[in-house]
């Protein structure tokens, strides 16, 4: 069955990312099985306006600029005209937010929800609930998921994860894994040190990947290894930390700070390293890993959030997030190494590709669009006892203002002003649709 698919989000394509990566794949795999899919997200830079990438996939960059770490101002109102308009002129039938922390991703939903659209939800990641920040943020959550269709999470723990803290049914939450590319993540051998053994480490450099415990294992190791060399590829407001240790122990030979890497980098980056560390606090998923795992490394991880669903137990060394059960489970990996019990790359690969890929991915998740399409479209007034249900009663008159603007703009801007966007029939080759994205995103 066709239909007309918005996925929204503040983070995309050029910005770097696990988010990115899903929304792009999963979508390349919609067009391939015949849907019409639309990619909407705020603007980067001077990219502003509606772009083409592969196979025709549309994307919107909303001329709204960014406040904080790649999202919107979220002023659920300010956008809807804007918003209403793509919905019309696309002939959307159900809009895809993803991320918790995507502002634009919950107006759409709003929107989406007060315009009678089917709505889907994919949570990406995990909070807590003691601090300030994610109580505000599970409140946030539970006000926007309220009167969305059905909820996606990428793992059993992001489940659970997301109906305590956002109080959803679990009747409406789905769990569907992200995937990877195996033909692009494939071994490269020959790019790896015949001399020494490289950990290679792929992850923004914020706190909650665990930037701390890091830099105390990688002064830690290199003493005690003197063979041991590290790649580290991203950057953050933790950059520094990784900076001091290097310069205070003389490792600028053994440490390599490589900065933001681009998709088309991250392969070749891996592939230099016999050995990937994940020192994540806290983790839905972990796409890195997975690509890590697909490249053939041995791969070294904490056993947080849902990290231990996502590989099996030959294909990684899981440890607690502390400093010395991380370096009992890196000095397990490069004695394993040494003494050549490691299991074959093109054997990890192999199992990668039969575990998780785009395929399988695109059909669980079009089995729950078929399913809420089915659904009744409830009424006004049930949508909005949905949103009072959250207990949050100052937001009912955001909503009812929204439902407001909506009405005024059915009158000065009716349905019949707008021009229906046309379908260009472009060909599409499910062999090549999942690709090497360097050349749509520069």
């Amino acid at each position: 069955m066709s239909r007309t698919i918005c996925m929204m989000s503040d983070f995309f394509y050029p910005n770097m990312g696990g988010v990115e990566e899903h929304i792009f794949n999963l979508s390349q795999c919609l067009l391939d099985n015949g849907n019409k899919v639309i990619i909407v997200t705020h603007s980067y830079g001077k990219r502003i306006g509606i772009r083409y990438m592969t196979n025709g996939l549309k994307v919107y960059y909303l001329p709204i600029k960014v406040v904080y770490n790649q999202c919107i101002l979220p002023t659920l109102l300010c956008n809807v005209p804007l918003i209403r308009y793509i919905f019309i002129r696309e002939n959307v039938d159900i809009v895809h937010g993803h991320s918790a922390f995507s502002a634009l991703a919950h107006e759409g939903l709003l929107i989406g929800n007060m315009m009678g659209i089917k709505t889907v939800f994919t949570d990406h990641s995990l909070f807590g609930f003691a601090d300030a920040s994610a109580v505000i943020t599970n409140k946030l959550l539970e006000i926007s998921l309220s009167a969305c269709n059905h909820c996606i999470c990428v793992s059993y723990t992001g489940k659970e994860n997301t109906v305590l803290r956002a109080r959803v049914n679990k009747e409406r939450v789905s769990v569907i894994p992200n995937a990877v590319d195996t033909y692009m993540f494939h071994p490269m051998p020959y790019l790896r040190s015949k001399e020494n053994i490289t950990i290679v480490i792929v992850s923004r450099l914020v706190y909650r990947k665990g930037v701390d415990l890091m830099a105390q294992i990688i002064a830690e190791i290199c003493p005690k290894y003197a063979e041991v060399n590290f790649v580290i590829g991203g950057d953050g407001p933790k950059r520094w930390l990784i900076e001091e240790i290097r310069e205070r122990n003389g490792l600028q030979h053994r440490i390599s700070l490589l900065g933001t890497l681009e998709h088309s980098q991250v392969k070749n980056v891996l592939n230099q390293g016999h050995i990937f560390l994940n020192t994540s606090l806290t983790e839905a998923y972990c796409m890195a890993i997975v690509e890590a795992a697909s490249c053939g490394l041995l791969v070294v991880s904490t056993k947080v959030g849902g990290i231990p669903e996502v590989l099996p137990e030959e294909l990684i060394y899981l440890t607690e997030p502390t400093v010395p059960a991380l370096m009992e489970g890196l000095e397990t990996a490069i004695h394993d190494l040494k003494n050549g019990k490691s299991v074959c790359p093109y054997v990890c690969n192999n199992r990668i590709r039969q575990l998780y890929n785009w395929e399988n991915v695109t059909a669980r998740t079009e089995i729950v669009y078929d399913r809420i399409f089915g659904e009744k479209q409830g009424t006004v007034r049930e949508r909005y006892e949905r949103y009072l249900s959250s207990g949050v009663w100052p937001f009912l008159a955001i909503v009812s203002f929204c439902h407001l603007v909506l009405t005024f703009l059915e009158i000065f801007v009716p349905r019949k002003n707008i021009d229906i966007a046309k379908n260009f029939p472009l060909k599409s080759s499910k062999k090549g649709s999942i690709k090497n994205t360097q050349n749509f995103i520069k």
